[in-house]
């Protein structure tokens, strides 16, 4: 909904509030004019097409310039352009308030025509005043907060618990595909640890068999020495592949890892999304903490986010 407003002057002495009306006046002009009625300050410019004046209502506390400009083009839909400038030429924000820029002389440019616009002097705000209606807006703001915190707060805790309730909802047969994965995968580890104690076993056995009752350790030598450099390249090349070092731990993990997403896949286990999950019902659980910690506290959640 638009903050401006516009008033039309009728013939009966009444003033009238309506969107998109405008009134003619016997001699147009082409300046654009500020008077303050009501306290509100009254622009009044005249419209390119039509020619005629027309008067905007604007409340300079929550309006902006973006929408006084957006109003102008709405009356008038042959307004292709509409900027307002400050005296020095640079442009103005649409975000400005129009309370700031009432403040100082400026621009305005419709189409291709510049407009020099003077704000009344004795109804500027002196800076003075602007901080002090500044602390106004502060302290209904801080009012309004300390009211309405706390219903805000439970209303948001039941909007956080209902959404552990839905996550978890969804992460129960997640987490129960992943269980049975897991259990499969760490026990395949298992065995092939084991598969490698039992040839470990079988190597040094055969050597044993092959230096004392086949050949004599002077030929045997040679075929332990070479066993052991290649056993040295088998860790270097995996340091190679992996840019890890061989620690049995670590090259558990990993091939307990690799097992989980092969039989992941095999079975159809959607990791990207039970990761996602894991991470949302986490925050969630991080902000229904902080947000139990601010009702204990009877802080506000945002005192208690940059505290964080």
């Amino acid at each position: 909904m638009s903050v401006l407003q516009v008033q039309v002057w009728r013939h009966t002495g009444t003033w009238a509030r309506r969107e998109g009306a405008c009134y003619s006046m016997l001699v147009p002009s082409d300046e654009v004019t500020i008077n303050y009625r009501h306290g509100l300050p009254m622009i009044t410019l005249t419209l390119p097409t039509r020619r005629e004046r027309c008067q905007f209502a604007v409340k300079p506390v929550v309006a902006t310039v973006g929408a006084f400009l957006q109003d102008i083009q709405r009356e008038d839909k042959g307004i292709v352009k509409a900027e307002v400038f400050a005296i020095d030429g640079s442009k103005v924000s649409d975000a400005t308030l129009m309370e700031v820029l009432l403040m100082n002389d400026f621009k305005l440019v419709i189409n291709n025509t510049t407009y020099n616009v003077s704000t009344p002097i004795k109804d500027r705000l002196s800076s003075e005043r602007a901080t002090e209606m500044e602390d106004i807006k502060s302290l209904v703001h801080r009012l309004f907060v300390a009211l309405h915190l706390e219903d805000h707060q439970i209303k948001k805790e039941r909007e956080l618990l209902q959404k552990l309730d839905h996550l978890k909802e969804q992460l129960m047969p997640l987490e129960q595909m992943k269980a049975r994965i897991m259990d499969s995968a760490d026990a395949k580890t298992s065995r092939l640890l084991w598969v490698g104690l039992a040839l470990m076993s079988m190597q040094g056995g055969a050597l044993a068999w092959l230096t004392w009752w086949v050949y004599s350790w002077d030929i045997m030598e040679p075929v332990t020495y070479f066993i052991t450099y290649g056993s040295a390249m088998a860790f270097y090349a995996y340091f190679v592949l992996t840019k890890q070092d061989y620690i049995y731990p670590d090259a558990k993990d990993r091939q307990l890892l690799h097992y989980f997403y092969r039989k992941s896949k095999a079975q159809h286990f959607n990791v990207e999304q039970y990761n996602k999950l894991k991470e949302e019902l986490a925050e969630a659980e991080e902000s229904l903490k902080r947000l139990r910690q601010a009702l204990h506290l009877r802080l506000p959640i945002q005192e208690i986010t940059n505290k964080d």
